[in-house]
């Protein structure tokens, strides 16, 4: 049986949302040669194309909180109701801007999408042909003027008249933060998730619903989310730049994926070749 190799979306197999043409050979001829290689992501599988998800053998998302493997959804773990009450309502006083992530839709209160719009604007600089992964995000919103019948995953955060600090001191301690994937959002900025999943969760029950040796577990990564995984996998990859305990952890550090470090990667874990 060949390696079982998880991989981050944003900052790691895509660039600015787009996955380059030399990680998705890297990809294929890693399967060609018996390796299952799936996606390990904070997106939720609403925000992840049909294309993409093509792509992988399988998909760990809401950062662990969803696997699906073979059409199959394996785990799928939600907010309980009243503590989703909860966030709700702390997010509400602090005027914070949020998205709330479930498996078939991402949910907004109206005013969100163009908060998020002039966000992301301001990301984009002065290079109005600038790629920016959270365009995707925009397009993929439902919005409605009630949001409280709504199950959900996750919570992405922006914009709100606090650090996230400050709500967090606000929320029960069931539930966890880390920073923004975009790191210009700043303080801020950042997402809610349930304390006890994390990617680790998600990618062991891909792992075991394949069999696969802990041995042959691979993570790859580049930002604080990652972190469990890869403290969990037996090979962990790490991208340039990434934060320093992410870089402690590392077995391997290769290039972003505008310079197509998969490509490394997998030929110096012996993927490819």
């Amino acid at each position: 049986m060949g390696k079982m190799v998880f991989i981050d979306f944003d900052g790691t197999i895509a660039d600015g949302g787009v996955i380059p043409p030399p990680h998705v050979e890297a990809v294929r001829e890693a399967q060609r040669r018996g390796h299952r290689i799936l996606l390990c992501t904070g997106r939720p599988r609403s925000l992840v194309s049909d294309e993409v998800r093509s792509l992988f053998d399988g998909m760990v998302g809401a950062a662990g909180g969803y696997v699906e493997l073979d059409g199959q959804v394996l785990s799928d773990h939600r907010f309980p109701a009243e503590l989703g009450d909860r966030v709700r309502e702390v997010l509400d006083a602090h005027d914070v801007a949020y998205l709330l992530e479930a498996p078939d839709a991402v949910h907004a209160l109206p005013t969100t999408p163009g908060r998020l719009a002039s966000l992301m604007q301001v990301d984009r600089g002065d290079d109005p042909g600038a790629t920016n992964p959270g365009l995707d995000i925009l397009a993929a919103i439902r919005v409605d003027d009630d949001l409280s019948a709504v199950s959900f995953s996750k919570v992405a955060c922006f914009d709100g008249n606090v650090p996230m600090t400050e709500v967090m001191s606000q929320l029960p301690p069931g539930v966890g933060l880390v920073p923004p994937s975009m790191a210009t959002l700043g303080d801020r900025a950042g997402e809610l998730f349930l304390a006890e999943v994390n990617k680790s969760v998600g990618m062991l029950v891909a792992a075991r619903h394949f069999g696969v040796d802990d041995a042959d577990i691979v993570a790859i990564g580049d930002g604080y989310n990652d972190l469990e995984m890869l403290r969990e996998a037996a090979t962990a990859v790490v991208i340039e730049g990434a934060p320093e305990p992410l870089l402690e952890l590392a077995d391997l550090v290769v290039p972003p994926p505008a310079r197509a470090g998969l490509v490394e990667a997998f030929a110096r874990l012996g993927l490819t070749d």
